[in-house]
């Protein structure tokens, strides 16, 4: 198992609870250039009633919190789902050196699959790698999906 797949494991189970709680299975972990997870975040749009309460806002407040500073200079952001253009916005205002997403996002991607914001003239560009844990990470959305459509 590499190292990528090992970190998006950890925001597999912040999915997991965001699901138990019957919001959108997307979870985020902010890991260090020393490799330590100083940010976790997961869906919470309807437990908070914000627009903005998605896992990867909250796991980038928590790391700046933690860093006591905005930038996240050298920090990764592993993440289930690909972030949409709000979170693609915080991922560059924030300087995260990388993001690592697994499952594409076909409604609202932000990094491949409507658009890709990276593309950009932007001030700070990450590197980007998807596909990670793509299976799992998907898998976890198609069956909420499914049994929210059964109810």
């Amino acid at each position: 198992m590499t190292l990528d797949e090992e970190y998006m494991l950890k925001a597999l189970e912040l999915a997991e609870k965001a699901y138990a709680l019957g919001e959108i299975p997307v979870g985020a972990i902010v890991v260090s250039p020393e490799g330590e997870i100083i940010g976790e975040g997961y869906n919470q749009r309807e437990l908070l009633g914000s627009p903005t309460a998605h896992a990867e806002v909250l796991a980038i407040e928590q790391a700046a919190r933690r860093l006591g500073q905005w930038r996240l200079t050298g920090c990764t952001l592993y993440v289930t789902l690909e972030p949409c253009p709000m979170c693609a916005g915080a991922i560059m205002n924030s300087r995260l050196k990388r993001v690592v997403y697994g499952a594409f996002d076909d409604k609202n991607g932000a990094c491949a699959s409507v658009t890709c914001l990276f593309d950009e003239k932007f001030t700070h560009i990450p590197f980007i790698r998807s596909r990670v844990m793509q299976e799992r990470c998907g898998g976890i959305l198609t069956q909420f999906f499914s049994e929210l459509r059964d109810k």
